[in-house]
């Protein structure tokens, strides 16, 4: 998948199951290749962020690779 950072910051992200999960604040990028590896998103109120990865800050870590869509959210898949 071909996608632009600049086109998935700030976007809603959803489990493949229609968890809303929160919402993308970064993303970490390989600086050699330019390829996007992780996404960084602020969880929602709805969910328990300890199930899942997070970074010193709170954030949530997704993998770039779980991502399955991206339209007007990103969608991820089962890691």
């Amino acid at each position: 998948m071909k996608v632009m950072e600049n086109e998935i910051r700030g976007k809603k992200v959803m489990s493949s199951e229609g968890l809303y999960l929160g919402i993308i604040r970064n993303i970490n990028v390989d600086e050699k290749t330019g390829k996007l590896v992780d996404l960084i998103v602020e969880p929602s109120d709805k969910i328990d962020p300890r199930l899942y990865n997070q970074n010193d800050e709170g954030y949530l870590i997704f993998p770039f690779d779980s991502v399955k869509s991206v339209k007007d959210v990103v969608v991820l898949g089962e890691e």
